[in-house]
């Protein structure tokens, strides 16, 4: 009987499509019942080395393949426990992700509202706000630091400049004249006008009937007119090339001289009264008078008045004319201002403008020879303002109340301020920037009102006439030095030298 047995069990360990039922568990078989146990293997995933995962344990068939040698390849596991790492990706973060990226290159139209609307879906649904959330792509501001927190590289990187790096933002300006000369007998008129500053550095001053000429560079004085006792010399105005001076006087009359040969060459007469202002454009000179006419001469021709403006009621205190010739401003003591077009360019006397904002005499006019259509104006006593025109479109730019009497008024190119000369009350000259008309400085000195002011060719000094009888020189608006010398150093370059 023992030997049938043994006999038995022998046939059965040689029969190899039978299971050993009292070997060990291979090695497949414990990896898969491990991971069944923990619960964290797939559904879709087989780990055993045969095709059918749900095949009996118990069959007689050994397996065809050795264990964990599957040439197919296996899914990687989704969930943690798997043979790598793998950052979970749920459906939820992908869509939102998907939304966000989608969303920055969508415009947004949202109202408040919407966005309040919005806001609510978002914690109701996701637990937070879509728009906050950072997936994908950073939003939202930085935290801030805790409190008592400091950075100690901010110490390095927030130092303040030195000194010497520091830009300059003002330039140095004396306080007191640069020089002051006697002019005697100058008339404390408001409507004249007595001082005009040459292209060759000459000055013209009137002291009652004589006509004095300064040198600027040597400082040489020559009596240039001298009119019988009972006239007066009324304005002066040197042409734009400085050899010619024009002189109107209290008789009505207008003189034009030659100042290298001290030769007067015409006396125009045409006016009814005293001429009180003169102006050049080329050849032509413009005079106003008491009668409120202006008048145009041609002083080439014999017959030399060619035109006349009618518009003022009363004498013309202010005349000039614009840089490039195409406008002529005049102002009077109708409290008006026109603006009248080119007599060469157009016959007819009605004017382009008239201006009517100011509520006293005009006799402060300039041109702004940097924007050839913008006019400065300057009212009297019961006016103290300064406006600015744009002659082109007729609109005021800009007004300013001066509180005192504006009697003249000049650009100064340099570093593009306007100059203003009052009387009463505080006999000052007062430097305005451009186009903001914030004060500047203010020039103090004179002990009656500044009747007119004149500036040099340079554009570095003003002159101021005033009812004290004194001539004052203002170094006032000097080039620096530094950026003289860079601009001279750049005309002189190769690339600005013409070609010869």
């Amino acid at each position: 009987m023992s030997q049938f047995m043994f006999e038995n069990d022998l046939e059965k360990v040689l029969k190899l499509d039978m299971p050993i039922t009292n070997a060990p568990m291979p090695r497949w078989q414990r990896k898969a019942s491990s991971l069944s146990g923990s619960g964290l293997t797939s559904a879709n995933t087989s780990l055993t080395p045969m095709k059918a995962g749900n095949k009996s344990l118990s069959t007689s068939k050994t397996p065809g393949k050795t264990p964990g040698k599957n040439t197919k390849a296996q899914n990687t596991p989704s969930k943690a426990g798997g043979d790598r790492y793998i950052p979970i990706r749920n459906k939820q973060q992908l869509e939102v992700a998907s939304f966000l990226i989608s969303k920055e290159n969508a415009p947004c139209h949202t109202t408040p509202t919407e966005k309040d609307h919005r806001k609510a879906w978002s914690m109701n649904l996701n637990g937070y706000d879509i728009d906050e959330a950072k997936i994908v792509h950073l939003v939202g501001k930085p935290l801030n630091a805790p409190e008592g927190y400091q950075n100690n590289l901010k110490v390095i990187y927030s130092q303040k400049t030195t000194p010497v790096s520091t830009k300059k933002t003002t330039r140095y300006m004396s306080s007191v004249p640069d020089k002051i000369l006697d002019a005697p007998e100058i008339r404390n008129d408001f409507y004249l006008n007595l001082i005009d500053w040459s292209s060759q550095n000459h000055v013209a001053v009137a002291l009652h009937n004589n006509v004095y000429l300064w040198n600027a560079a040597t400082g040489d004085i020559v009596l240039l007119i001298q009119v019988e006792s009972e006239e007066h010399i009324s304005s002066v105005s040197w042409i734009k090339e400085g050899n010619f001076l024009a002189v109107g006087a209290s008789d009505a009359k207008v003189q034009l001289w030659d100042v290298e040969s001290q030769k007067r060459l015409r006396n125009m007469a045409s006016h009814t009264s005293r001429v009180a202002s003169l102006s050049w454009n080329n050849h032509v000179l413009s005079s106003g008078a008491r009668s409120g006419h202006i008048h145009h001469h041609d002083v080439r021709v014999a017959e030399h008045h060619i035109a006349t403006l009618s518009g003022h009621s009363q004498e013309v205190c202010g005349l000039k004319w614009s840089p490039d010739g195409k406008y002529l401003a005049s102002g009077a003591n109708d409290n008006l201002v026109y603006v009248w077009p080119n007599v060469q360019e157009s016959r007819d006397s009605t004017p382009v403008h008239c201006f009517t904002q100011h509520q006293g005499a005009v006799k402060a006019l300039a041109w702004c020879p940097w924007q050839t259509n913008i006019l400065a104006s300057g009212g009297g006593t019961s006016d103290r303002h300064i406006r600015i025109w744009n002659v082109s479109s007729g609109s005021c730019l800009s007004s300013l109340d001066t509180e005192s009497q504006v009697c003249s008024l000049v650009f100064a190119p340099n570093h593009k301020e306007l100059v203003s000369g009052h009387g009463y009350a505080q006999n000052q000259l007062v430097l305005w920037k451009y186009p903001s008309m914030v004060k500047v400085a203010e020039l103090r000195g004179h002990q009656g009102r500044v009747l007119n002011l004149a500036l040099s060719p340079d554009g570095s000094t003003i002159v101021s006439a005033a009812a004290d009888e004194t001539l004052r020189f203002w170094k006032c608006c000097a080039v620096d030095p530094a950026k003289k010398e860079r601009t001279a150093t750049k005309s002189t370059s190769i690339i600005h030298q013409g070609i010869r």
